[in-house]
C-alpha cells in the first residue's frame, strides 16, 4: 500500500507540475501576444504554437510518469481500463492536482506580467456555437489519446497531441479548450486567454460531453479491430 500511495503521489506531482506549466504557457503566451501586436489572429497564431509546442515539450518530458495534465482524459483512461477503487481513487488525486496546477500556472502567469495574482476574467464565451465547438475539440482530443495508446504508438503520443490542439485552437469556434483544469484556471485571469466564471460550467460539461463520446467512438473501432479489421487492412 506504501508503495502505490508513493506512485499516485508521484504521478499527482507530475500532473500538476505539467499542468502548472501548461496553463502559464497559455495564459502567459497570450498575454505577451497582445503586448506584441493588436492583430487578433497573430495573437491566436502565437497563443496556438506556443501551447503546442508546449505540450511536446512537457508530455515527453513527463511521459514516463504522468502526463495527461486533462481530468477527461485521466477519466477517459480509467473508464476505459479495469475500474477498480484503487484506480477510482487514484484518479480522483490526479484529476485534483490537475486543477490545483492550473491555478497556480495562471496565477504566476499574471505575476509574470506584473499583474494582480488573480484577475477574475470578464470573457464571456457563451453560447451553444461555442459549446457545439469544446464538444468537437474534446472529442477529437480524447479519441486522439486513446487511440495512440491503444495502437502501441506511445511514444509519438506528445507530437499527436501538440499537433492536434494547434490545429484545434483555428477550427473549432471555441479555439478549444478541451480541458476542465484548464478551463478552471483561465477564469483566474482577465487576459487575451481568459474565460469569465459563469462560462465555465458549460465548458466543462461540454468537455465531459466530448470525451464520453470519444469513449465510445474509440471502443467501437477496436470491436472493429477485434472482428477482423477492416476491408483497407484486409486488402492490405
Amino acid at each position: 500500500m506504501l508503495a502505490l500511495d508513493s506512485a499516485v503521489a508521484r504521478r499527482a506531482t507530475a500532473e500538476l507540475v505539467g499542468t502548472a506549466f501548461l496553463v502559464a504557457t497559455v495564459v502567459g503566451s497570450g498575454i505577451m501576444a497582445t503586448e506584441l501586436t493588436d492583430d487578433v489572429g497573430l495573437q491566436l497564431l502565437a497563443n496556438s504554437l506556443a501551447t503546442g509546442a508546449v505540450l511536446v515539450a512537457l508530455i515527453l518530458a513527463l511521459q514516463p510518469v504522468s502526463a495527461a495534465f486533462n481530468p477527461v482524459v485521466t477519466l477517459a483512461e480509467l473508464v476505459t481500463g479495469p475500474v477498480t477503487r484503487t484506480a477510482a481513487l487514484a484518479a480522483s488525486v490526479l484529476v485534483a492536482a490537475q486543477v490545483a496546477g492550473g491555478i497556480v500556472g495562471a496565477v504566476v502567469a499574471n505575476l509574470m506580467f506584473d499583474l494582480h495574482a488573480v484577475t477574475w476574467s470578464t470573457t464571456d464565451r457563451s453560447g451553444s456555437h461555442l459549446w457545439l465547438g469544446e464538444v468537437v475539440a474534446t472529442l477529437g482530443l480524447v479519441l486522439v489519446v486513446l487511440m495512440m495508446s491503444r495502437s502501441g504508438r506511445g511514444d509519438s503520443i506528445a507530437y499527436a497531441v501538440g499537433g492536434y490542439i494547434t490545429a484545434a485552437y483555428w477550427f473549432t469556434s471555441s479555439t478549444s479548450f478541451a480541458n476542465p483544469a484548464v478551463t478552471v484556471a483561465r477564469m483566474f485571469s482577465d487576459t487575451f486567454a481568459g474565460i469569465e466564471p459563469g462560462s465555465v460550467s458549460m465548458f466543462v460539461l461540454m468537455q465531459l460531453v466530448g470525451a464520453a463520446l470519444a469513449v465510445i467512438v474509440a471502443r467501437a473501432l477496436s470491436d472493429r479491430d477485434r472482428d477482423g479489421g477492416s476491408h483497407d487492412h484486409d486488402r492490405a
